[in-house]
């Protein structure tokens, strides 16, 4: 409700008003301008990402986890895989809007536990005749709705919960932002492995090429037989292509989410973030999930926000009581005091369909709630499933590309002494780069599944962490 006062100016030969209530008048008009916000312009202008790690600062003391909290951030030697995180939850662009949109529920929160201001009403009539005696008429009005009493603490208690709701969703979407940093850290650094790789395997076969082209040029090989070897050169170039796009795209979204500029460079040391999450964590996950998931729990404030909404639809039926008290003086110079009560009768309206609408939403929220609930539970069980499954293909892969490294390994010796074709050593070195490759794909697919159900069970499980080195994936090298 606005407010309004007019100001009362007697008509000419009427007495004046008592200085009190000029003086009341006026006091009361300076403290309703002392509470007023003032309009302060603040203009638009475009914040710059980052383009230094120096210029950037992050408290621990503001993660969400305890794996960032405890682990103090200096970017001056690179940035690890927790100190990439911390970076991820302090400066991403999506999570400074959703802090925003915090405060808007703080504010909206405040708003709902204020009262409607009373209505000040005031009225002048002059006599259009004159005669004796007669006087110009006030009528002075002060009105205040009671109904948003009956209202005010279901309208409050659903503010704080959609507050706490904002508050969970801020949460969760931080500890999303954390997992996929670690995905991204985890990424660069395996294709920047791969591509480490494939360079050392396109260098190696220069040699093959140089080999052929004498064959050619002597008559020893026909084009037939020398395509395997130049198909394989041409393969290994292709490979490293498509690596270097990947490496590129894997970069610059890893920026994006660290809020960085394009030009920053991305020095990232240390190992990736490999939790082993098993069937215990699973099964302790489980009995705690609804308590511990901030996306269940945001889900969970929703409900109740839309439960006090219910409640304050139903109690809204009831008539709506405003109640008055007026000052009037009439053209005779007669002053009266009177007491003014309206009354909203609930015949067609009666907030029916506020209530049913209320109602829906709510059961519309209890479904999403318990979709949620179960395919959270079907997720963690799938992905535990399939981290078995990787592991298994992990290991039989690993040894693969231990054998042929060794093969390898012996077969170059060979050939370089010359006791060794170069199309069977070729085909043992195509053989261990295929194998290599396969490693570094399990290998990541393993760290998407273990990053994302860690991330499903509810935190860090840190004391089961197992971190991977960089240097441990890199295959051989040798030429």
């Amino acid at each position: 409700m606005s407010m309004s006062a007019h100001r009362m100016i007697p008509s000419p030969g009427s007495p004046p008003p008592p200085r009190r209530r000029l003086l009341s008048l006026a006091l009361l008009g300076a403290s309703l301008l002392g509470g007023c916000a003032i309009y302060h312009p603040r203009p638009l202008h475009p914040a710059p990402a980052a383009r230094s790690l120096a210029q950037l600062k992050v408290s621990a003391d503001t993660m969400p986890l305890p794996a960032l909290r405890t682990h103090a951030f200096d970017p001056s030697n690179g940035l690890d895989v927790t100190e990439t995180a911390m970076l991820a939850v302090a400066n991403n662009p999506t999570l400074k809007v959703m802090r925003d949109q915090l405060g808007v529920s703080r504010a909206q929160a405040f708003d709902a536990g204020l009262l409607p201001d009373p209505v000040l009403a005031a009225s002048r009539d002059v006599p259009s005749s004159k005669g004796p005696g007669l006087t110009s008429a006030y009528n002075l009005g002060l009105n205040f709705d009671l109904g948003s009493l009956l209202t005010r603490s279901a309208r409050v208690a659903a503010a704080r919960a959609s507050q706490h709701q904002v508050h969970l969703e801020l949460l969760w979407a931080e500890w999303q932002t954390i997992a996929q940093a670690r995905l991204l850290f985890d990424q660069v650094q395996t294709l920047r492995t791969q591509e480490m790789r494939l360079r050392h395997e396109r260098q190696a076969l220069g040699t093959v090429d140089a080999t052929i082209d004498r064959a050619l040029k002597d008559g020893n090989i026909d084009y037939a037989s020398a395509s395997v070897g130049l198909n394989a050169t041409a393969n290994v170039r292709n490979l490293l292509d498509a690596t270097i796009l990947q490496r590129t795209q894997a970069e610059h979204d890893l920026r994006a989410l660290l809020g960085l500029a394009p030009s920053v460079q991305l020095h990232l040391v240390g190992p990736s973030w490999q939790p082993q999450p098993d069937a215990a964590a699973l099964a302790r996950a489980e009995k705690s999930l609804v308590q511990r998931r901030p996306d269940l729990l945001a889900l969970k404030a929703g409900y109740a926000a839309q439960e006090a909404r219910v409640r304050a639809a139903i109690l809204a039926q009831y008539p709506a009581i405003q109640i008055g008290f007026n000052h009037a003086r009439d053209t005779s110079n007669i002053h009266t005091n009177g007491l003014s009560i309206g009354l909203t009768l609930p015949l067609f309206n009666a907030n029916r369909g506020k209530i049913a609408i209320a109602r829906a939403t709510r059961q519309e929220l209890a479904d999403v709630y318990r979709a949620r609930l179960l395919g959270t539970r079907n997720d963690m069980h799938r992905l535990l499933a399939q981290l078995h499954t990787l592991d298994s293909q992990l290991h039989s892969a690993r040894q693969h590309a231990s054998q042929l490294d060794a093969a390898g390994k012996r077969a170059s010796a060979s050939w370089q002494r010359g006791l060794l074709d170069w199309p069977t050593w070729l085909s043992i070195r195509t053989s261990a780069l295929d194998a290599d490759l396969t490693v570094y794909a399990l290998q990541q697919q393993r760290d998407v599944a273990s990053i994302a159900l860690e991330t499903l069970l509810g935190g860090d499980w840190s004391d089961h962490a197992t971190p991977s080195h960089a240097p441990s994936r890199m295959a051989k090298q040798s030429p």
